[in-house]
């Protein structure tokens, strides 16, 4: 490992810290309370100059540090490939975008994915990242002195090893900052306020543990990533969430603000569970599990959820009929992964119809499996033939995701579909004109 890699910083950072004991779901949420934490006190001072250093991602978010602090961006070359992942992304070199200032600068082999900042202003400085092996991860918050100087003078010798122009620009900002010095009030405040943040940050159902078995250093590149940006998309989306059922407990809000949250907190779960899936394919891919299958009854699963799906569907203006026939035996499926992989399919299926289209979905017997059908019904039909759902006009993105240029559309592809149902039991047949197809096994008979 070089001594000027992303991955020694961290180690840095860690010197004299216990070890962590956190999952991977546990620790994102500690990360972005703690970026709440840090902005609020950002904002609270009315910082107007500073810098900050982020990898492999931009990790601040509020506009108005944006516009006043200057942005360096350790990022991997591979992410131009995920598409609409790059619009959160400064370009090569220098990005301005609404006043907004980032400096690229490329993430080595040997870096890791593992989200680290360090902000540098008069009145606060102070590095976050997470750190430590599966099963044992941590957040890291350090503010004192001797180690954020032995940060800075890490990221000053690894840009001096590729670009000296880049190091003496740093370095300058650095001096006109003033010198490090400690934050009482910052180093008091912020683990109180981070257990004040949990209690009202209700962890998401749909975020599913990082396997903590097994080798992970031969993860290939791409799915470390991807599994890296689904935990930053999933994690805040949970958190407001919860805010906003929060708000809905109260009993003076009018009808029209209830409604609106509401369509919110809709919206964020349809997102939180597509994440999930996109998530739970790459494990899949870069670590098999072995299958473990249970009864399920897939009707009253159907049932139970046509409702949601009804509700998000109207909000695209599209329809949904379900017919489940009586008395069908039970399957062989993990009913807690089979239920997101359902709505999955749903959104495949209708992400880009136009509106006024119908979704038909039947559950009926297959000799010694139950076939579940997905069509699309209506005059519309005719026009979705070959678009989205017609592998020859989507761009791969990686093994796990598909783009379709036309209508900026991401989801998984035909190849990781077919792998998470597998996992889950079913068959995954798909056609050209969007109708698809799932078998399930039959359970035997008890007893």
């Amino acid at each position: 490992m070089s001594g000027t890699s992303l991955q020694s910083l961290r180690e840095r950072l860690a010197l004299d810290a216990a070890s962590g004991r956190c999952d991977e779901s546990g620790v994102r949420r500690l990360w972005w309370a703690g970026l709440e934490i840090l902005q609020e006190g950002l904002l609270k001072r009315g910082v107007q100059q500073g810098i900050w250093m982020a990898s492999p991602l931009p990790a601040l978010y509020e506009p108005d540090l944006l516009r006043h602090l200057q942005g360096w961006v350790w990022a991997p070359e591979n992410l131009d490939r995920f598409g609409p992942f790059n619009a959160a992304l400064p370009g090569s070199g220098v990005h301005h975008q609404d006043g907004i200032r980032f400096r690229r600068l490329p993430l080595q082999e040997d870096d890791g994915f593992d989200p680290l900042l360090l902000v540098i202003t008069p009145s606060l400085q102070v590095a976050l990242a997470i750190h430590g092996s599966p099963g044992c991860r941590q957040l890291l918050m350090r503010s004192d002195p001797d180690t954020l100087g032995d940060a800075l003078a890490l990221c000053g010798a690894r840009l001096r090893e590729h670009s000296p122009d880049l190091a003496e620009e740093l370095k300058d900002q650095l001096n006109s900052l003033g010198p490090l010095h400690s934050d009482a009030e910052l180093e008091q405040q912020f683990w109180p306020r981070l257990a004040e943040k949990l209690t009202v940050t209700a962890p998401s159902l749909t975020l599913q543990p990082t396997p903590t078995t097994g080798s992970t250093m031969d993860q290939p590149e791409d799915l470390s990533l991807l599994e890296a940006i689904t935990h930053e998309v999933r994690t805040p989306l949970a958190t407001i969430r919860t805010l906003i059922r929060s708000l809905l407990r109260r009993e003076d809000l009018p009808e029209v603000v209830q409604k609106r949250l509401r369509q919110i907190d809709g919206e964020c779960s349809e997102q939180i569970d597509r994440f999930g899936l996109i998530f739970h394919a790459a494990e899949l891919q870069r670590q098999p599990e072995d299958t473990q299958l249970a009864r399920t009854d897939l009707g009253s699963i159907l049932q139970t959820l046509e409702p949601l799906w009804k509700d998000q569907l109207a909000r695209r203006q599209l329809s949904l009929s379900l017919e489940v026939q009586p008395d069908l035996p039970d399957v062989l499926s993990d009913p807690r992964r089979l239920e997101p992989m359902l709505g999955g399919l749903i959104d495949r299926v209708s992400r880009g119809l136009p509106s006024g289209t119908g979704l038909r979905l039947l559950l009926q017997p297959a000799g010694a499996r139950l076939k579940l059908q997905l069509l699309v019904e209506g005059q519309e039909k005719s026009n979705t033939n070959g678009t989205s759902m017609d592998a020859s006009r989507n761009e791969r993105v990686g093994t796990v995701l598909s783009w379709d240029p036309t209508t900026g559309s991401l989801q998984l592809s035909q190849a990781a579909t077919r792998q998470l149902m597998a996992s889950l039991g079913g068959r995954y047949h798909a056609r050209r004109d969007r109708d698809l197809t799932v078998f399930f096994p039959v359970a035997p008979s008890p007893g």
